[in-house]
Parts: structure tokens; sequence; C-alpha cells
């Protein structure tokens, strides 16, 4: 099933590739490197889709997931082929228009849609799923949706790649920024199975070229597959593939180069009426959620298979919802899962009922009060398409992010209860915690440009609203709570001993603000810590001339 062209929203967890082009005068020259270069020079000849202004479809193919993000381009190339992609960033280079490319998911900042924009690429229309015998990989085109991987990965090989929850998240950013999902504890984030990128860069001349770079040790390119990584999307060129296969795996079939994913799962879903839910019972509930990730984030446990978001709704929207999927084909999986929920909502009075309404960008699950044993496929498609809100096209939205070490203090608890039952709040605010952890943290932090390596959880801070003139209000709250959640450290989660900064698909502008940014430290060692140095040297190597950049994109060195 591939999921229809109509329905690209909804959260990504990052489905942008963004960027920008200086002026430059060079020739198409069709350079390539890596066996997509064959395939790229057998279609030079064939054109995109060129839309304008003036063009029916134009309006929809100028503004992104987040509606806040409207732009009015020159021209939308439709590219269906590595050569497409070739001759549009060529083109952009040497008419010197300004380039953003769009890989069709979504882009919670104005990385890909802005006033300066002229020119965009657009590879949504690039979205296929094959093997590619020659690197002995899983390819995957960087317009495909995470839903189309899933079924197409597991339905043909029986395989699956650890990457975002949302169906409608595209492939091109969400990689690029080293993508998590709900089999992260168990297999690690997607990043951690790409093998190689194909990448159209930019070199100094001007020109153009299409470079296949593999993890590879002699591979004269790795530097460029370590910083798509989790280096994030929009800074060193334009992903037309990625190609996935897990480390070690020996050669052979298919079926045995990518992780399999569970037979079957356990799905757990309750909520608590806010009715009944008072500040000691929210304080037990928030603090057990941390310690438990805490106290087992490290990798190799019983508890690899477990994955769970407590969503903190606001008051106003009714109920905080607790879901937990749970590897069923594990040893003790039912009494361990049990275990777990125990844990988290020790000392709860309030009494958990049946999940009976979507829960932040979280669908209703009714039917898993009691956990229900249904297999990896249907939980993956239910628990990613079924929300109105997310899949809703015309909201406008902003979010924000932390990656924490330790539990949350008595005073962020605090803070949290009190931003999240104030009045006049939207009801779609809240706030998602999300586990992390376990076969994440088995990896060091410069194996891959995704360097948050030893974190237990994550939380999303998040807020919709659908009038433009509500847009400072919503705006004022998610600001507000988010720096009283980091008052310690300026306002934002500077790494150290209890929180260890922010997920680069999660992008947010204001971390780049010193207005709301008071801490001192720098946007980008939030997202990337230490790595951020060697991703500049990356930068330098394949796009010296700056061609791919937005407001937070890697920057040259020195600037």
């Amino acid at each position: 099933m591939r999921t229809p062209k109509g329905t690209r929203t909804a959260l990504d967890r990052r489905g942008f590739l963004a960027a920008s082009a200086a002026g430059g005068a060079a020739a198409l020259t069709g350079a390539t490197a890596g066996p997509a270069g064959a395939a790229a020079a057998g279609a030079a000849a064939e054109p995109p889709v060129v839309v304008r202004p003036g063009d029916r479809r134009y309006a929809d193919l100028v503004r992104g997931w987040n509606q806040r993000w409207v732009a009015s381009p020159e021209a939308v190339h439709l590219v269906h082929t590595p050569a497409q992609a070739l001759d549009a960033v060529q083109h952009a280079v040497r008419t010197g228009r300004r380039l953003s490319l769009r890989s069709g998911g979504h882009c919670y900042e104005d990385f890909v849609f802005h006033a300066g924009t002229e020119y965009v690429v657009d590879v949504s229309g690039m979205d296929k799923v094959t093997y590619d015998p020659a690197h002995r990989a899983f390819s995957v085109e960087s317009g495909a949706r995470l839903l189309d991987v899933y079924e197409t990965l597991f339905r043909t090989w029986g395989v699956t790649v650890p990457a975002g929850i949302c169906f409608s998240v595209g492939v091109g950013g969400h990689v690029s920024g080293g993508g998590w999902g709900m089999l992260c504890r168990r297999d690690g984030l997607v990043v951690d199975h790409l093998y190689g990128v194909e990448v159209v860069v930019v070199d100094a001349s001007g020109t153009a070229r299409l470079v296949t770079a593999t993890r590879e040790p002699d591979d004269p390119h790795r530097a460029l597959w370590w910083a798509h990584t989790g280096g994030g999307g929009g800074s060193f060129g334009l992903v037309t593939r990625y190609l996935f296969r897990s480390p070690g795996t020996p050669a052979g079939p298919p079926a045995a180069q990518l992780p399999a994913p569970p037979a079957e799962v356990l799905l757990s879903a309750v909520s608590w009426s806010w009715e009944q839910l008072d500040r000691a019972d929210f304080t037990a509930l928030v603090d057990h959620y941390g310690r438990w990730h805490a106290e087992h984030s490290a990798p190799g446990t019983p508890y690899d298979g477990l994955c769970s978001y407590l969503v903190l709704g606001h008051r106003s929207q009714g109920t905080v919802t607790l879901v937990t999927q749970m590897d069923a084909t594990a040893p003790d999986a039912p009494a361990r899962l049990d275990a777990y929920l125990r844990a988290v909502t020790e000392g709860v009075r309030a009494r958990p009922t049946a999940q009976e309404r979507d829960a932040g960008e979280h669908p209703a699950l009714p039917g898993f009060a009691t956990p229900r044993r249904i297999p990896w496929l249907t939980a993956t498609r239910h628990l990613g398409t079924t929300n109105g809100l997310v899949n809703d096209p015309t909201l406008h939205s902003d979010f924000k992010s932390a990656y924490l070490r330790r539990p949350f203090t008595p005073a962020q608890l605090a803070s949290l209860h009190d931003h999240l039952t104030r009045d006049g709040a939207n009801p779609t605010a809240g706030v998602t915690l999300s586990s992390f952890g376990g076969a994440v943290n088995a990896v060091a932090p410069d194996a891959t440009a995704s360097a948050h390596r030893d974190s237990a959880f994550k939380a999303l801070w998040t807020i919709w609203w659908q009038d433009p003139s509500e847009e400072a209000g919503c705006l004022a709250w998610i600001r507000e709570a988010y720096a009283a959640a980091f008052a310690t450290t300026g306002g934002v989660p500077v790494p150290g001993e209890a929180a260890d900064g922010a997920y680069v698909n999660y992008p947010d502008a204001d971390l780049g603000d010193p207005r709301h940014n008071r801490s001192g430290v720098p946007w980008h060692q939030l997202y990337y810590k230490d790595n951020y140095a060697r991703l500049q040297q990356v930068k330098q190597a394949y796009d010296p001339g700056d061609v791919f950049r937005h407001r937070q994109s890697v920057r040259l060195p020195g600037r």
C-alpha cells in the first residue's frame, strides 16, 4: 500500500531537506560517482515537472506541513531521478537562485519555505524502495515516506529500519537528522544501520556532481556518509537516496542484512482524567517515568524491546496518557510489561481508564487498557496513521525538545504542572516524554554525527493553532513553559549532568535567539555537542560555496 499523495502531513519527525544556493557560474557536467552514475546519465534528458506562479498546483507546493511557513519561489522543480536532481541544483547555482530542497514530509521551522526562497527542488516523487545488489544494501529514495518504507521492507524481505512513528515523515531529513522510533531501544537509531548515501554536492567551481559515500573505511567520501548520520538536513547537499545495511552483517540474502521486527508486540494505552489527577498524582507519574528510564538507559537489558511515551496534555484537553509497546517475542514479555506499568504508576491514586481520545499527536487507543498482542506492522500502522490533529493540513505549530539523562527535579515537575494547568492555554498544548537509551546508548557519540548517546528519555513541547491571530498567545505559552523547565541553565537544556541538548529533527529557531537562549551555549552545541567542528570540516570539503544553507545549517569553519 502506498500512502495517498494528499496525506503528506503529520509529525517527523522529520521529512525535510532544506538548503539555499549562492550564485555561481558553471556548466552542467553530470559528473557522478558510484553505481547510480549510469542510471543518472541515462535519465539526463528526461525533464522534471516545473511549476510556476499561476499554475493551479503552485499554492500547494510552496508551503510546508507547518502552515506558518509559506514561500513565493520563482519555480518548483518536481524531480523524479538523480539526473533531474543534479540538473536542477546546477541550474540554481548557475543562475544565482537561492535554493530550497524538500523531500515531501515535515519541517517544523522555515528551513524550506521562507522569504528568501527563490527556487525549490522537490524530491517527493523519488520514493522507490528496492534492493541494490551492487552495494549489498537496501536503497530508499529520499522522497519516500516512513510507512511506505516499513511496508515494502517488511512485506518483501521481512526486515525494517528503526525509524520514526508517524506514517508521513519524509526519509530525506529524518535519516540525516539521526531519526529514532519505537524500536530504538532494541535496534538503535535509523542511522546506526545506514551504509551509504547518494547526494548531489557542489564544488568550489560551482559544479554539481552526484557522489555516493559509504561507511567503508577506505571510502574517500566516508566523511560525507558520517555527516548524514545525524548532521541534519540541508547542510551538505541534496540527498537522492540512502543505502541501509546493518554493520557486521555477512554476505547473504537481503533478509539477513537489516533487523527483523518483532512478529508481534504487546500494546498498552491508558489515560488519567485531569479531573481526578491532582498535583501529587501528576508529580508521582512524571517522576516515576523519568526514574524508570534513567535506571534502564543502558543497553542489553530485558527491557530493550520496550518503548513508551507519556503524553502530558494540557488540562483543557482533558487527559494524561501513557502508551507502551513491548516486543511480545521477548522472554517474559507480559510480566515485564506489567512490572513497567506498575513502576511508572506507583503511588498514583487516580485510576487509569481506556484512552478514549487522541493525546496530542498520538491517536486514541480505546481497546488497549488491557495490553493486547497484535502483529508489529498492524501496531505500526495504527500508531502512525490515525490521529486527526497531525493529519490536518491547515494547522500552524511550534515545537521544542530536550534530551534528559536524569529525572526532572522537583522544581521542574512543579513548573510542568503549573504550565499544563494554567488557564487560557490552547487545548493542543502539551509535553510528550518518550523512551530513549537502550541500544541507542551502545554507540559511541562520535561514531555517528548523532552525539546524544547517553540519554534516558526525550521531551517534546508542542502546540498547534489554526487562526493566525492565535500565534502570539500560543508561542508565549510554549516559550514560557520550555524556559521555565530549564530556568537554571538559561532557558535551554544545556548538556550536563541532567540534560543533554536538543534533537535536530525537532528544529527550534529560538535556540539561536539570545532572547530565548540565555545560556551562552550556541544552538549547534545543543544539537551536535562535540561533533560540530567535524561537521564543519565536511561542510568545507563538500559545500565550500555554502550553496546548501538555512537558518540552522552547519556553518563553514570560521563563520
